[in-house]
């Protein structure tokens, strides 16, 4: 068996492992459907926006430089995809975003939460970036258990996410 069979079927195995407990509880898949969506582009994008508008002043410049970063990883990980064209598993869940983006490879979500949580680590105070780091873990275990990413896009993402966010430049404080 070759490479690219073998990472498939493991994906695939650890896709239906995760899978799981959203498939047994509702609480799990309540729990996942927020989580997932709390990592919406848009979403990220408006919270940013309004700590950069009416934030702590220490936070505004670090939050418009995430804006920034969040929306040019955005269009990295937009041109991978269609460039890649990985579909998603098959779930019953996250209908909304297999209409809206029908590719997988590399998870838009993983790597943006990724991206805030090495900025977090970067600029904001270690109990931030506890915080962060967490959300952002449970943001990309909701893609997988919801059927919307292989564990790859996760990793992938993470990878992609985290090198963005390790070389952007630091804001400049007054």
């Amino acid at each position: 068996m070759n490479l690219g069979r073998r990472l498939h079927t493991w994906d695939q195995r650890g896709a239906t492992w995760l899978q799981g407990p959203v498939y047994r509880s509702r609480g799990w898949r309540i729990m996942a459907h927020l989580l997932a969506h709390s990592g919406d582009g848009p979403l990220v994008m408006l919270v940013l926006a309004l700590l950069a508008w009416r934030g702590p002043e220490p936070w505004r410049a670090a939050a418009w430089h995430g804006l920034i970063a969040v929306v040019g990883l955005a269009l990295i990980v937009t041109g991978i995809k269609y460039a890649v064209r990985r579909e998603r598993p098959q779930s019953p869940w996250g209908g909304v975003y297999r209409k809206t983006d029908p590719h997988a490879f590399p998870s838009g979500h993983a790597a943006r939460a990724a991206l805030v949580t090495v900025l977090a680590w970067r600029w904001l105070p270690a109990e931030w970036a506890w915080a962060i780091t967490i959300w952002a873990l449970g943001v990309s275990w909701a893609r997988m258990a919801l059927g919307l990413h292989y564990p790859t896009d996760v990793l992938a993402g993470w990878l992609l996410g985290a090198l963005v966010g390790s070389l952007w430049p630091t804001p400049q404080t007054r």
